[in-house]
């Protein structure tokens, strides 16, 4: 069976797992061919566990013993991430499966089981004196590969308790994870949305994949009937999710305060080196540039010709008469056109990805919304898709190619211990990625209407990436003092925040319709405590990068592609320095808004 090309526009119910075509599912077999050598693996975790515990008490006898158990660290935990990610991968394939579900909860159990028994190493590590690990690292030559992952452990040393205290700590990891594992069961594989009526008057279930494709809709009706559909589900679990995303906060600031930071928000800024100027300025920053913002909306409510403008018509293109369906395989071409000024290298690499089976395509029952790229040091960097044939499909597989192909850099050119890049460099590859491929298209682009779809397109790739990640950013900052000063989080006050920062971020010319006061609800990322700013800075630092790219030519590539074969062997202020831009300033982040407004400008003189 071979799907059409545009068949998820035709599909009008969601197809099983086992009817999507092999084709278009990723080879998970290529990290374990049987479900058997996955448990193997954990017998062996289990064994090299045993002969870790040889060590307790016995790091600072000697460089040896220390190079030994930093090692054998590596090993054990390459072997879980192999472990973990391969269940979870299996779940999010289709969370209705009790077998994945299980074994997805085994390799956690197992992750905290390991975490707790080794987590002697670092209080033991940071209780032998400075002046020793220096003399160790010069006695062992093998033992200075750690040198990086050891001065970290020292600038950090203050925040790290006691082999005690770091043992509870990691015994109560799966309890820390329930409030984003029931979360992400509710909004997974529990929730359930309404059908509507499509434009062709066809009954179509409202899906998390297809919601944005109804909001793109030249039917304004259907747009207003997805929205509420989506919104009323949410609305009926508004305590449940209130509830977890409560005691999520509540863990963020509980690990501060045994750490002992001064917040939630210097405790996950700490741990990549990030001064706390950097989050405030960039809110500061954007909310000193919303009347672009407020321009843009009122642009868009002329361009659409309504006398309101409501939440449910942000997403509308505001190009009349433009159908730009793009199939999955023209995606991937526009893509590898897009990314050609990477160089020859890059593109061999991507087309390794778009041919071996890296890439899980289309939605089906069961299957996690959204997109993400993940993978472990010795499997290749998976992809999830939901493609949809939309313009936003096209950029979202640039997107999380640009992250797999960073890990792919990183993985081959670090050790394990250096291989993963940190979550502040993590979104500048990937938007790096769509920037050059939005550039392509706009250069190539010939027909007028295409190409302020294009432009259009692109504002939105500024308005949800640079201001509607701030908002988020400013929402969780919110909620986090909130609970530090010892107020509660309800429902009612959680939609009240939520609903005021989209009256400021979005000014007077829309109107912001009640049901968006839950959008907060649907939001996975709020569960990894202040991820989404990093969006925001990410996009300013990949505009600056791919302009760089683009009017430098080789020599800015190869500052970019050190870059990304850096992993995470330097601070990742210090990475991006040696790349071309400084994020420790507003400059990134006042260039980005700058193209905004040009875009802004353009599309107003388009559309007068």
């Amino acid at each position: 069976m071979v799907l059409p090309q545009n068949n998820m526009e035709k599909q009008k119910q969601i197809l099983k797992r086992k009817d999507i075509p092999e084709n278009f599912k990723w080879k998970l077999e290529k990290m374990y061919e049987s479900d058997e050598l996955w448990e193997n693996d954990i017998v062996d975790v289990r064994k090299s566990v045993e002969e870790m515990l040889k060590y307790v008490g016995k790091l600072g006898d000697c460089a040896e013993n220390l190079f030994g158990a930093l090692h054998l660290n590596d090993e054990i935990s390459q072997k879980i991430e192999n472990v973990y990610v391969y269940a979870r991968m299996r779940k999010d394939e289709d969370n209705t499966v009790t077998k994945y579900q299980a074994m997805s909860d085994k390799a956690q159990g197992l992750a905290v089981e390991v975490q707790s028994n080794l987590s002697f190493m670092v209080p033991e590590i940071i209780s032998i004196s400075e002046q020793k690990i220096r003399r160790f690292l010069k006695e062992n030559e093998n033992l200075r590969l750690y040198t990086f992952y050891l001065e970290e452990l020292l600038r950090q040393k203050e925040h790290i308790l006691s082999k005690e205290e770091e043992q509870i700590l990691a015994q109560m990891g799966e309890l820390a994870a329930a409030p984003k594992n029931v979360f992400g069961m509710i909004n997974n594989a529990d929730i359930k949305f309404p059908s509507i009526m499509d434009e062709n008057d066809e009954a179509v279930e409202v899906t998390k994949g297809r919601y944005i494709k109804f909001l793109e809709s030249s039917d304004r009706r259907v747009r207003q009937d997805a929205f509420k559909a989506l919104y009323s589900a949410y609305e009926k679990q508004k305590n449940t999710i209130a509830s977890t995303l409560n005691y999520s906060v509540k863990k963020d600031v509980f690990y501060a305060k045994v750490r002992k930071y001064e917040s939630a928000l210097q405790a996950s800024l700490d741990g990549d080196d990030i001064p706390l100027s950097v989050y405030d300025n960039l809110i500061e920053t954007v909310e000193e540039n919303l009347d672009a913002m407020y321009r843009y909306m009122k642009l868009r409510k002329k361009a659409l010709g309504v006398d309101e403008l409501h939440m449910y018509d942000l997403y509308k293109p505001i190009v009349k008469e433009i159908e730009l369906e793009i199939p999955y395989e023209e995606a991937k071409k526009q893509v590898k056109e897009g990314l050609k000024p990477l160089g020859k290298n890059y593109i061999e690499i991507l087309e390794k990805g778009f041919n071996e089976g890296w890439i899980d395509v289309y939605e089906n029952e069961g299957k996690t919304s959204g997109a993400y790229s993940f993978g472990t040091y010795s499997s290749p960097p998976y992809v999830m898709l939901n493609h949809q044939d939309t313009a936003h499909d096209m950029f979202t597989l640039a997107h999380e190619m640009g992250h797999s192909l960073h890990s792919y850099y990183s993985h081959k050119y670090q050790p394990y211990v250096y291989g993963g890049y940190t979550i502040f460099v993590a979104e500048v590859a990937s938007t790096v990625n769509e920037a050059l491929l939005m550039e392509h298209l706009l250069k190539t682009t010939q027909d007028k209407n295409k190409k302020m779809y294009l432009m259009n397109h692109y504002l939105e790739q500024f308005r949800g990436t640079v201001y509607r990640q701030t908002m988020f950013a400013k929402f969780e900052k919110i909620i986090h003092e909130k609970l530090e000063n010892g107020e509660a989080l309800t429902p009612e006050n959680l939609s009240e925040i939520y609903v005021d920062l989209n009256k400021l971020y979005y000014g007077p010319d829309v109107v912001i319709d009640d049901e968006i006061k839950m959008e907060w609800a649907r939001i996975p990322h709020f569960y990894n405590a202040f991820y989404v700013y990093k969006y925001a800075t990410g996009y300013s630092a990949a505009i600056s990068l791919s302009q760089k790219i683009l009017k430098e030519g080789d020599v800015a590539v190869e500052k970019y592609l050190n870059f990304l074969k850096g992993g995470g062997s330097d601070y990742p202020i210090n990475l991006l320095k040696g790349a071309g831009v400084d994020m420790t300033t507003t400059d990134p982040i006042h260039h980005a808004l700058k193209v905004f407004k040009k875009l802004v400008d353009e599309m107003e003189k388009m559309l007068s």
